[in-house]
C-alpha cells in the first residue's frame, strides 16, 4: 500500500521543462506554466463546465469568478463533495497561508477570496492554518518573527470577511499538541523517507525539519485534529481550497487517510497569479515591484500598473491600431480576468484592445481603478479587525 504515494522525484523535474512544489514554481527558460502537463503530472482531474454547473445548482448561487474564468481550474474528488452534500452530509474547509512576509500580496488573496465564497455558498465550517512553523524552517527568520507575521496575516485574512463563528484560526506554533500531534504521528509512521523525497524533493543536505514538516500540513485535512470543534464527527470530508503547487502535500495525505481511518481530502486548485513583469510563474513576496500589496497606496498601485505591467500592446499607436494587443501575454488583461467582475464589460475591453481600437494606457487605467477599489475595500475591512477576533477560539461548530 505504501507503494501508491506518487514518488516521482522533483529533484529529477529539475531537469525536465518545468518545476513546481511547494517551494519553487519555475519554467524552463523564463516560460509559462504548461497547466496541462501538471494535471497530468500530478494526476488530478480538469474542473469541468458540469461540476460547475451542479455547484450553482446545489447552492443556489452563481458561480463565482474564479470559477467561471478558469482560476481555479483543478480538482481532486470534488464530485464526491457534491455527492455528499447532495445527500445531506456536512464537509468543512480547509486552507492556509506561510506567514513570511509583513503584508500580503493579491496572489495570496486569492485562495481566500474563493475559500469565502465556499463557505457563504454551503454555510460550512472553515479551518485556516498559518504554518510558522514552516517559515521558521524554510526562511531566514526567528520562531519570534514568524509568530509575528502570522498574526499581522491573519489580520489580513479575517478582513476577507469570513464567517467568524464558522471560522478556526490557527498558527501551528500555537496550536500544535494533543489530538492534533497524535495525527501527525500516525501520518508520519505511514510515509517512508524514500516516499518523502520522491514527493517532495528533499536531498542529503535538507535539515530533518523540512523532512518532518509535512504531516503538520496534512492532519488539518482529518476532523479530530481539532476535537474542540468536530468532537464525534470524525467521517467528516474536508474540501482544501489551494493553489496547485500545494498539491504534494496533499497527494500524501490521500494515500494515507484510508490507512488510518479518514476520507480522503478534496481539493479544488487554482493556477498562479502571474507576476506584474509576466506570466512567467507566480508572484514574489521578496521582489516588491512584482507584485501589489494589499497595504499599497493609490499611488503606488498607480505607478506599479503604469512602470512594470507587462503590456502586449504594440510598440507604437499607429502599429497597435493596426495590429492590436497580444492579449495571451498581456497582464492587464490577465488581471482583469480575475478582478473585474463584469463578464460583459471584459469581453468588451479584450474585444477593443484585441483590435487595436483601445490603446494600452486606456486598459491600464481601467485596472488601476478596480485594484485600487479591492485594495481600499481591504484595508478597511481590516482597519475593523480586533485583537479578539483573531484570538476568538469557537467553542465548536455545531451543525
Amino acid at each position: 500500500m505504501a507503494a501508491s504515494i506518487d514518488t516521482k522525484n522533483e529533484a529529477e523535474n529539475k531537469e525536465a521543462e518545468q518545476v513546481v512544489n511547494p517551494w519553487e514554481v519555475s519554467a524552463k527558460d523564463g516560460g509559462k506554466i504548461d497547466y496541462d502537463k501538471l494535471i497530468d503530472r500530478f494526476g488530478c482531474q480538469r474542473l469541468d463546465q458540469s461540476l460547475i454547473q451542479r455547484l450553482e445548482r446545489l447552492t443556489s448561487q452563481p458561480a463565482h469568478v474564479f470559477l467561471r474564468r478558469g482560476v481555479f481550474f483543478a480538482h481532486r474528488d470534488f464530485a464526491e463533495i457534491l455527492d455528499a452534500y447532495e445527500r445531506g452530509d456536512k464537509f468543512y474547509l480547509y486552507t492556509g497561508r506561510g506567514p513570511s512576509s509583513e503584508a500580503l500580496h493579491l496572489g495570496h488573496l486569492i485562495p481566500f477570496m474563493f475559500t469565502k465564497y465556499l463557505q457563504d455558498a454551503f454555510k460550512v465550517p472553515l479551518v485556516i492554518q498559518l504554518t510558522d512553523d514552516e517559515k521558521f524552517l524554510w526562511k531566514n527568520l526567528t520562531i519570534e518573527e514568524s509568530q509575528r507575521l502570522a498574526r499581522e496575516n491573519a489580520k489580513d485574512i479575517i478582513a476577507c470577511g469570513f464567517d467568524i463563528s464558522r471560522t478556526f484560526i490557527f498558527s501551528d506554533f500555537n496550536y500544535v499538541g494533543g489530538a492534533f500531534y497524535k495525527n501527525m504521528v500516525e501520518v508520519a509512521k505511514r510515509v517512508t523517507y524514500n516516499q518523502a523525497v520522491g514527493i517532495f524533493g528533499f536531498t542529503g543536505e535538507d535539515h530533518i525539519g523540512k523532512v518532518s514538516f509535512p504531516p503538520v500540513q496534512a492532519v488539518p485535512s482529518f476532523p479530530s485534529s481539532f476535537p474542540h470543534l468536530f468532537s464525534g464527527k470524525g467521517n467528516l470530508r474536508c474540501l482544501i481550497p489551494c493553489a496547485i503547487d500545494q498539491d504534494p502535500y496533499f497527494r500524501m495525505t490521500r494515500d494515507v487517510a484510508p490507512r488510518i481511518g479518514y476520507h480522503k481530502p478534496a481539493l479544488i486548485e487554482s493556477l498562479f497569479f502571474p507576476a506584474l513583469q509576466g506570466e512567467t510563474g507566480k508572484m514574489s513576496a521578496s521582489d516588491p515591484n512584482s507584485a501589489i500589496y494589499v497595504t499599497d497606496s493609490a499611488k503606488d498601485i498607480k505607478n506599479k500598473v503604469n512602470r512594470h505591467a507587462f503590456s502586449g500592446g504594440q510598440d507604437s499607436i499607429e502599429k497597435h491600431r493596426q495590429l492590436g494587443a497580444n492579449l495571451e501575454v498581456d497582464i492587464p488583461i490577465k488581471y482583469l480576468s480575475f478582478f473585474l467582475e463584469d463578464d460583459a464589460e471584459l469581453e468588451h475591453i479584450k474585444k477593443e484592445y484585441g483590435s487595436g481600437r483601445m490603446l494600452t494606457g486606456e486598459v491600464k487605467q481601467r485596472l488601476i481603478q478596480v485594484l485600487t477599489e479591492l485594495v481600499e475595500r481591504h484595508r478597511r475591512a481590516r482597519a475593523s479587525v480586533t485583537e479578539e477576533s483573531y484570538c476568538r477560539v469557537p467553542s465548536s461548530f455545531g451543525n
